[in-house]
């Protein structure tokens, strides 16, 4: 997906806007596992999310390509809003961002704080999604979905920073929701020429990428 080159060049986009985070091994889940076990710290970025990653390397992009865009939309439960919104706003464009109704009050909270103008909009995910596709049209925003080339490969400096600072791990478990973050993480192993084993994990009670993958 990515050569070395692009992930290099990507890392260092993202250095302009927030320093790598730390990995641990930690000695009390080696005990527990019978193995060195590395967490790679993305609690401790900007925003608490990795998701940052993506938007800075979006908004870059989107400055570059379309200079003459006058912001973005998107529709998110949290994390994915508040990147797009600290980037945008940072880049002096705006960010307005579509949640359900009775979306958390944290994450709104945190969202309007980065800058986004924020509308609860619609009883589900969908509904404000599909408002925020038609308000982008109208108002000629750039709608940022959850997953595109340029988000991934935001996202995968996490996984670059990590497997050049420890190229010996053997299985690395990546959480998957829309799944930009596995595809990062394969696409920096691959770029680095590594063996690492990639296992995606998803929630018991939402197994929806285990499914497609085994269809």
């Amino acid at each position: 997906m990515f050569t070395s080159d692009e992930l290099q060049a990507a890392s260092e986009i993202v250095s302009r806007r927030m320093p790598a985070t730390a990995q641990y091994a930690w000695p009390q889940l080696a005990a527990r596992l019978g193995c060195t076990v590395w967490v790679k710290h993305e609690n401790h970025t900007p925003t608490g999310s990795f998701k940052i990653r993506g938007a800075i390397t979006f908004i870059d992009w989107l400055k570059r390509t379309r200079p003459e865009c006058p912001g973005i939309i998107t529709a998110t439960r949290g994390n994915h809003g508040q990147g797009q919104a600290r980037e945008a706003r940072a880049a002096g464009m705006r960010a307005v961002v579509y949640v359900p109704r009775g979306n958390s009050v944290e994450k709104n909270a945190a969202m309007r704080a980065f800058g986004a103008e924020l509308i609860e909009y619609g009883d589900d995910f969908d509904e404000a999604r599909e408002e925020a596709f038609r308000v982008a049209e109208a108002e000629g925003l750039m709608f940022v979905p959850p997953f595109h080339r340029e988000l991934v490969r935001g996202v995968a400096t996490y996984a670059y920073e990590l497997l050049r600072a420890q190229p010996q791990i053997d299985t690395l478990y990546v959480p998957i929701g829309c799944g930009s973050g596995i595809c990062g993480c394969i696409a920096a192993r691959d770029a680095l020429g590594l063996k690492t084993k990639i296992v995606g994990v998803v929630s018991e009670n939402a197994q929806t990428a285990k499914l497609s993958a085994e269809a």
